[in-house]
Protein backbone atom coordinates (compact mmCIF):
# COMPACT_ATOMS: atom_id res chain seq x y z
CA UNK A 1 0.00 0.00 0.00
CA UNK A 2 1.38 3.46 -0.61
CA UNK A 3 1.02 5.63 1.76
CA UNK A 4 -0.97 9.59 1.01
CA UNK A 5 0.43 10.88 4.25
CA UNK A 6 3.68 12.32 3.14
CA UNK A 7 2.10 13.05 -0.49
CA UNK A 8 -0.29 15.18 1.55
CA UNK A 9 2.47 16.77 3.71
CA UNK A 10 4.47 18.41 1.03
CA UNK A 11 1.85 19.24 -1.17
CA UNK A 12 0.95 22.15 0.86
CA UNK A 13 4.15 24.36 0.54
CA UNK A 14 4.05 23.00 -3.08
CA UNK A 15 0.80 24.98 -3.61
CA UNK A 16 2.12 27.75 -1.20
CA UNK A 17 5.38 28.01 -3.06
CA UNK A 18 3.18 27.55 -6.70
CA UNK A 19 0.68 30.50 -5.23
CA UNK A 20 3.40 32.59 -4.24
CA UNK A 21 5.13 32.35 -7.62
CA UNK A 22 1.94 32.76 -9.63
CA UNK A 23 1.08 36.35 -7.28
CA UNK A 24 4.79 37.95 -7.13
CA UNK A 25 4.78 37.40 -10.66
CA UNK A 26 1.36 39.12 -11.23
CA UNK A 27 3.00 41.71 -9.42
CA UNK A 28 6.06 41.92 -11.30
CA UNK A 29 4.35 41.87 -14.40
CA UNK A 30 3.30 45.67 -14.10
CA UNK A 31 6.52 47.73 -14.51
CA UNK A 32 6.90 51.79 -14.84
CA UNK A 33 9.69 53.20 -17.25
CA UNK A 34 10.81 56.59 -17.66
CA UNK A 35 11.97 57.70 -21.22
CA UNK A 36 14.41 60.70 -21.37
CA UNK A 37 15.41 62.02 -24.72
CA UNK A 38 18.88 63.08 -24.30
CA UNK A 39 19.16 66.00 -27.17
CA UNK A 40 22.96 66.32 -26.59
CA UNK A 41 23.81 63.16 -26.92
CA UNK A 42 21.62 62.13 -29.60
CA UNK A 43 20.05 59.07 -27.37
CA UNK A 44 17.06 58.25 -25.50
CA UNK A 45 16.74 56.43 -21.90
CA UNK A 46 14.94 53.90 -20.29
CA UNK A 47 15.05 54.03 -16.73
CA UNK A 48 13.05 51.17 -14.74
CA UNK A 49 11.04 52.87 -11.57
CA UNK A 50 11.18 50.69 -7.89
CA UNK A 51 7.23 51.08 -7.52
CA UNK A 52 8.55 50.95 -3.41
CA UNK A 53 10.50 53.94 -3.21
CA UNK A 54 10.41 55.70 -6.67
CA UNK A 55 14.27 55.15 -7.43
CA UNK A 56 15.20 54.78 -11.14
CA UNK A 57 18.00 52.23 -13.09
CA UNK A 58 19.01 52.75 -16.09
CA UNK A 59 18.02 50.22 -18.41
CA UNK A 60 18.83 51.09 -21.99
CA UNK A 61 19.49 53.50 -24.36
CA UNK A 62 18.98 53.99 -27.94
CA UNK A 63 20.38 56.30 -30.65
CA UNK A 64 18.10 58.19 -33.28
CA UNK A 65 20.22 59.84 -35.47
CA UNK A 66 19.64 63.05 -34.33
CA UNK A 67 19.19 65.52 -31.56
CA UNK A 68 15.37 64.13 -29.55
CA UNK A 69 13.39 66.16 -27.48
CA UNK A 70 9.44 65.24 -27.49
CA UNK A 71 8.55 61.58 -26.99
CA UNK A 72 4.66 60.23 -27.42
CA UNK A 73 3.31 56.95 -26.50
CA UNK A 74 -0.11 56.22 -28.12
CA UNK A 75 -2.84 54.29 -25.84
CA UNK A 76 -1.42 51.10 -26.82
CA UNK A 77 1.98 51.37 -25.52
CA UNK A 78 3.45 49.41 -28.32
CA UNK A 79 5.23 52.27 -29.59
CA UNK A 80 7.32 55.52 -28.39
CA UNK A 81 7.46 58.44 -31.06
CA UNK A 82 10.75 60.69 -30.76
CA UNK A 83 10.33 64.20 -32.50
CA UNK A 84 13.87 64.47 -33.67
CA UNK A 85 14.50 68.20 -34.15
CA UNK A 86 18.03 68.42 -35.73
CA UNK A 87 17.22 66.28 -38.87
CA UNK A 88 13.38 66.96 -38.98
CA UNK A 89 11.96 64.01 -39.26
CA UNK A 90 10.26 61.56 -36.33
CA UNK A 91 11.42 58.56 -35.20
CA UNK A 92 9.10 55.52 -34.68
CA UNK A 93 10.62 52.45 -31.92
CA UNK A 94 8.75 49.82 -31.09
CA UNK A 95 8.59 49.31 -26.92
CA UNK A 96 9.30 45.60 -25.61
CA UNK A 97 6.74 45.84 -22.37
CA UNK A 98 8.61 43.48 -20.07
CA UNK A 99 11.84 45.40 -20.32
CA UNK A 100 10.75 48.58 -21.17
CA UNK A 101 13.44 48.59 -24.28
CA UNK A 102 13.38 50.41 -27.45
CA UNK A 103 14.12 49.57 -31.37
CA UNK A 104 14.04 52.34 -33.96
CA UNK A 105 11.28 50.65 -36.96
CA UNK A 106 10.80 53.81 -38.82
CA UNK A 107 12.24 57.05 -39.74
CA UNK A 108 10.01 59.97 -41.09
CA UNK A 109 10.40 63.27 -42.61
CA UNK A 110 8.03 65.51 -41.31
CA UNK A 111 7.20 69.37 -42.13
CA UNK A 112 10.15 70.83 -40.39
CA UNK A 113 11.56 70.70 -36.96
CA UNK A 114 8.99 68.86 -35.06
CA UNK A 115 8.39 70.80 -31.61
CA UNK A 116 5.92 68.91 -29.97
CA UNK A 117 4.27 65.22 -31.18
CA UNK A 118 1.18 63.52 -29.21
CA UNK A 119 -0.50 60.71 -30.96
CA UNK A 120 -4.74 60.93 -31.21
CA UNK A 121 -6.60 58.43 -28.94
CA UNK A 122 -7.51 55.52 -31.32
CA UNK A 123 -3.42 55.78 -32.29
CA UNK A 124 -4.33 55.70 -35.94
CA UNK A 125 -2.77 59.68 -36.49
CA UNK A 126 0.52 61.42 -35.04
CA UNK A 127 -0.26 65.49 -34.48
CA UNK A 128 2.47 67.19 -34.85
CA UNK A 129 3.48 71.29 -34.51
CA UNK A 130 6.69 73.49 -35.64
CA UNK A 131 7.55 76.51 -33.67
CA UNK A 132 10.02 77.98 -36.26
CA UNK A 133 7.77 76.97 -39.46
CA UNK A 134 4.28 78.05 -37.93
CA UNK A 135 2.47 75.39 -38.89
CA UNK A 136 0.79 72.08 -37.41
CA UNK A 137 0.12 69.12 -39.16
CA UNK A 138 -1.27 65.31 -38.69
CA UNK A 139 0.18 62.22 -40.23
CA UNK A 140 -1.17 58.83 -40.34
CA UNK A 141 0.33 55.54 -39.11
CA UNK A 142 0.87 52.36 -40.69
CA UNK A 143 -0.72 49.22 -39.27
CA UNK A 144 2.79 48.45 -38.67
CA UNK A 145 2.96 52.03 -36.25
CA UNK A 146 5.28 53.50 -38.14
CA UNK A 147 4.29 57.31 -39.29
CA UNK A 148 3.48 57.60 -42.92
CA UNK A 149 4.81 60.41 -44.81
CA UNK A 150 2.15 61.94 -46.47
CA UNK A 151 0.22 64.40 -44.21
CA UNK A 152 -3.50 64.02 -44.23
CA UNK A 153 -3.98 67.66 -43.11
CA UNK A 154 -1.23 70.61 -42.73
CA UNK A 155 -2.56 74.27 -41.19
CA UNK A 156 -0.82 77.63 -41.00
CA UNK A 157 -0.88 79.02 -37.43
CA UNK A 158 -0.14 81.92 -35.72
CA UNK A 159 3.31 82.72 -34.50
CA UNK A 160 5.41 79.91 -33.06
CA UNK A 161 2.72 77.17 -32.18
CA UNK A 162 4.74 75.26 -28.91
CA UNK A 163 2.40 72.05 -28.81
CA UNK A 164 -0.49 70.15 -29.59
CA UNK A 165 -2.90 67.81 -28.38
CA UNK A 166 -5.75 66.55 -28.66
CA UNK A 167 -8.99 66.19 -26.13
CA UNK A 168 -10.43 62.55 -24.62
CA UNK A 169 -13.22 62.08 -27.10
CA UNK A 170 -10.80 62.57 -29.87
CA UNK A 171 -12.67 65.62 -31.37
CA UNK A 172 -10.79 68.64 -30.80
CA UNK A 173 -7.85 69.76 -31.33
CA UNK A 174 -5.77 72.78 -29.85
CA UNK A 175 -2.36 74.37 -30.59
CA UNK A 176 -1.35 77.17 -28.23
CA UNK A 177 0.81 79.75 -29.94
CA UNK A 178 3.46 81.21 -27.86
CA UNK A 179 4.43 83.78 -29.96
CA UNK A 180 0.58 85.24 -30.62
CA UNK A 181 -1.05 85.26 -26.81
CA UNK A 182 -3.68 82.88 -28.25
CA UNK A 183 -4.81 79.34 -28.08
CA UNK A 184 -6.01 77.89 -32.17
CA UNK A 185 -9.31 75.57 -32.12
CA UNK A 186 -9.51 72.99 -34.16
CA UNK A 187 -12.29 70.31 -35.31
CA UNK A 188 -10.81 66.61 -35.59
CA UNK A 189 -12.32 64.31 -37.94
CA UNK A 190 -10.96 60.87 -36.69
CA UNK A 191 -11.81 59.04 -39.84
CA UNK A 192 -9.94 61.11 -42.39
CA UNK A 193 -7.17 62.87 -40.16
CA UNK A 194 -8.61 66.42 -41.28
CA UNK A 195 -8.22 69.67 -39.42
CA UNK A 196 -10.88 72.14 -39.44
CA UNK A 197 -11.15 75.70 -37.47
CA UNK A 198 -13.81 75.42 -34.86
CA UNK A 199 -15.47 78.53 -34.09
CA UNK A 200 -14.67 80.42 -32.76
CA UNK A 201 -10.78 79.64 -34.25
CA UNK A 202 -9.30 80.82 -31.57
CA UNK A 203 -8.64 82.35 -27.43
CA UNK A 204 -6.95 85.31 -26.45
CA UNK A 205 -4.72 84.34 -23.32
CA UNK A 206 -3.70 87.91 -22.71
CA UNK A 207 -0.71 90.25 -23.90
CA UNK A 208 2.46 88.86 -23.06
CA UNK A 209 1.06 85.34 -21.63
CA UNK A 210 2.95 83.16 -24.47
CA UNK A 211 0.70 80.02 -23.80
CA UNK A 212 3.52 76.54 -24.32
CA UNK A 213 2.13 73.51 -23.18
CA UNK A 214 -1.02 72.18 -21.80
CA UNK A 215 -3.17 69.95 -20.00
CA UNK A 216 -6.53 68.40 -19.71
CA UNK A 217 -8.25 67.95 -15.90
CA UNK A 218 -8.49 64.04 -15.84
CA UNK A 219 -12.41 64.90 -14.64
CA UNK A 220 -13.34 68.04 -14.86
CA UNK A 221 -14.16 70.51 -17.87
CA UNK A 222 -10.62 72.43 -17.33
CA UNK A 223 -7.64 72.92 -19.16
CA UNK A 224 -5.01 74.95 -17.78
CA UNK A 225 -2.14 76.19 -20.23
CA UNK A 226 1.61 77.11 -18.46
CA UNK A 227 2.48 80.60 -20.32
CA UNK A 228 6.20 80.68 -21.59
CA UNK A 229 6.61 84.62 -21.34
CA UNK A 230 3.91 85.25 -18.63
CA UNK A 231 5.11 83.17 -15.68
CA UNK A 232 2.21 82.36 -15.32
CA UNK A 233 -0.98 79.69 -15.37
CA UNK A 234 -4.09 80.33 -17.19
CA UNK A 235 -7.50 78.14 -16.31
CA UNK A 236 -10.06 77.79 -18.86
CA UNK A 237 -13.40 76.37 -18.86
CA UNK A 238 -13.74 73.66 -21.82
CA UNK A 239 -16.85 73.03 -23.51
CA UNK A 240 -17.05 69.38 -23.89
CA UNK A 241 -19.83 69.79 -26.80
CA UNK A 242 -18.55 72.57 -28.88
CA UNK A 243 -14.77 71.94 -28.34
CA UNK A 244 -14.28 75.39 -27.20
CA UNK A 245 -12.27 77.19 -24.40
CA UNK A 246 -12.56 80.14 -22.05
CA UNK A 247 -10.46 81.92 -19.77
CA UNK A 248 -11.58 82.21 -16.63
CA UNK A 249 -8.31 82.52 -14.08
CA UNK A 250 -4.50 83.03 -14.63
CA UNK A 251 -1.88 82.64 -11.45
CA UNK A 252 1.38 83.70 -11.00
CA UNK A 253 4.31 80.31 -11.24
CA UNK A 254 6.56 82.98 -9.30
CA UNK A 255 6.95 83.92 -5.32
CA UNK A 256 4.86 87.47 -4.62
CA UNK A 257 7.76 90.34 -5.82
CA UNK A 258 9.75 87.77 -7.78
CA UNK A 259 12.21 89.83 -9.99
CA UNK A 260 13.95 86.71 -11.43
CA UNK A 261 14.04 86.53 -14.96
CA UNK A 262 12.07 83.40 -15.69
CA UNK A 263 9.99 81.71 -18.61
CA UNK A 264 8.12 78.48 -18.22
CA UNK A 265 8.37 75.61 -19.92
CA UNK A 266 5.74 72.17 -18.79
CA UNK A 267 2.35 71.49 -16.79
CA UNK A 268 1.04 69.01 -15.61
CA UNK A 269 -1.77 67.63 -13.06
CA UNK A 270 -2.03 64.27 -10.95
CA UNK A 271 -3.66 61.44 -11.92
CA UNK A 272 -6.07 62.22 -8.91
CA UNK A 273 -6.98 65.61 -10.35
CA UNK A 274 -6.16 67.44 -6.46
CA UNK A 275 -2.61 69.06 -7.97
CA UNK A 276 -1.26 70.41 -10.56
CA UNK A 277 2.57 71.47 -11.27
CA UNK A 278 4.47 73.83 -13.71
CA UNK A 279 8.23 74.37 -14.19
CA UNK A 280 10.08 77.66 -14.27
CA UNK A 281 13.03 77.87 -15.98
CA UNK A 282 15.11 80.60 -14.78
CA UNK A 283 13.80 80.51 -10.71
CA UNK A 284 14.82 77.06 -11.17
CA UNK A 285 11.87 75.50 -9.72
CA UNK A 286 8.28 73.29 -10.09
CA UNK A 287 5.55 75.21 -9.20
CA UNK A 288 2.87 73.85 -7.33
CA UNK A 289 -0.74 74.11 -6.80
CA UNK A 290 -4.13 72.72 -5.21
CA UNK A 291 -6.76 72.45 -7.77
CA UNK A 292 -10.35 73.02 -6.63
CA UNK A 293 -12.33 70.20 -6.83
CA UNK A 294 -15.65 72.35 -8.06
CA UNK A 295 -14.66 75.05 -10.18
CA UNK A 296 -10.96 73.69 -11.34
CA UNK A 297 -9.42 76.93 -10.20
CA UNK A 298 -6.14 77.21 -8.48
CA UNK A 299 -4.21 77.66 -5.14
CA UNK A 300 -0.34 78.19 -4.94
CA UNK A 301 1.32 75.80 -3.08
CA UNK A 302 4.73 78.07 -3.42
CA UNK A 303 7.39 76.54 -5.22
CA UNK A 304 10.41 73.58 -5.15
CA UNK A 305 13.93 74.28 -6.37
CA UNK A 306 14.62 72.21 -9.24
CA UNK A 307 17.53 71.45 -11.51
CA UNK A 308 18.99 74.27 -13.89
CA UNK A 309 16.70 74.91 -16.64
CA UNK A 310 13.82 72.28 -16.23
CA UNK A 311 12.05 72.09 -19.93
CA UNK A 312 10.84 68.93 -18.63
CA UNK A 313 9.38 66.83 -16.25
CA UNK A 314 6.78 63.78 -15.67
CA UNK A 315 4.24 62.69 -12.99
CA UNK A 316 4.28 58.90 -12.28
CA UNK A 317 0.88 56.73 -13.94
CA UNK A 318 0.88 56.24 -9.48
CA UNK A 319 0.53 59.87 -8.95
CA UNK A 320 3.58 59.04 -6.54
CA UNK A 321 6.49 60.76 -7.72
CA UNK A 322 7.81 63.81 -10.00
CA UNK A 323 10.69 63.07 -11.65
CA UNK A 324 11.87 66.80 -13.38
CA UNK A 325 15.03 67.31 -16.34
CA UNK A 326 17.63 70.02 -15.88
CA UNK A 327 18.43 70.88 -19.42
CA UNK A 328 21.23 73.47 -18.45
CA UNK A 329 22.41 70.67 -15.56
CA UNK A 330 22.34 67.42 -17.60
CA UNK A 331 20.23 66.09 -14.16
CA UNK A 332 17.19 64.27 -12.99
CA UNK A 333 16.03 65.36 -10.17
CA UNK A 334 13.32 62.87 -8.55
CA UNK A 335 10.39 63.82 -5.92
CA UNK A 336 8.19 62.07 -3.79
CA UNK A 337 4.92 63.73 -4.04
CA UNK A 338 2.96 64.13 -0.18
CA UNK A 339 -0.51 62.74 -1.39
CA UNK A 340 -2.33 64.83 1.04
CA UNK A 341 -0.45 68.03 0.77
CA UNK A 342 0.75 68.15 -2.92
CA UNK A 343 4.36 69.09 -1.38
CA UNK A 344 7.44 67.67 -3.47
CA UNK A 345 10.17 66.27 -1.20
CA UNK A 346 13.52 65.47 -3.43
CA UNK A 347 14.73 62.04 -2.38
CA UNK A 348 17.52 61.42 -5.90
CA UNK A 349 19.05 63.07 -8.01
CA UNK A 350 20.49 61.43 -11.46
CA UNK A 351 23.47 62.33 -14.03
CA UNK A 352 21.61 61.72 -17.33
CA UNK A 353 23.94 63.54 -19.66
CA UNK A 354 23.82 66.45 -21.92
CA UNK A 355 20.61 68.66 -22.38
CA UNK A 356 17.57 66.40 -21.64
CA UNK A 357 14.67 67.77 -23.62
CA UNK A 358 12.14 65.42 -22.45
CA UNK A 359 10.42 63.24 -19.74
CA UNK A 360 8.03 60.46 -19.94
CA UNK A 361 6.60 58.02 -17.17
CA UNK A 362 4.56 54.78 -18.51
CA UNK A 363 3.46 52.18 -16.88
CA UNK A 364 2.84 48.74 -18.65
CA UNK A 365 0.39 46.66 -17.08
Amino acid sequence: MISTRGHRWWTLPFALCLTLALVTGSMTHAATFVYVSISGENTIQVYQQNPADGALTLAHKVEVGGAPGSLAIGPSKRHLYAAVRSKGNVATLAIDPATGNLKQIGTTAVVADPVYIYTDRAERFLLTSYYGAGSAAIYPLGKDGIVVGDATSIVTTDKNPHSIMIDPSNQFVYVPNTGADKVLQYRFDAMTGKLAANTPAEVLTGPGTGPRHFWFHPTLPIVYFVNEKGSSVTVCDWNRTTGTLAVKQTIPTLPAGSTTKNSCAHIETTPSGKYLYASNRGHDSLAMYTIDPSTGELKSLGQEPTEATPRAFTIDPAGSYVYSAGQGSGKLAAYKLDAATGKLARFATYEVGKSPAWVLAVKFD
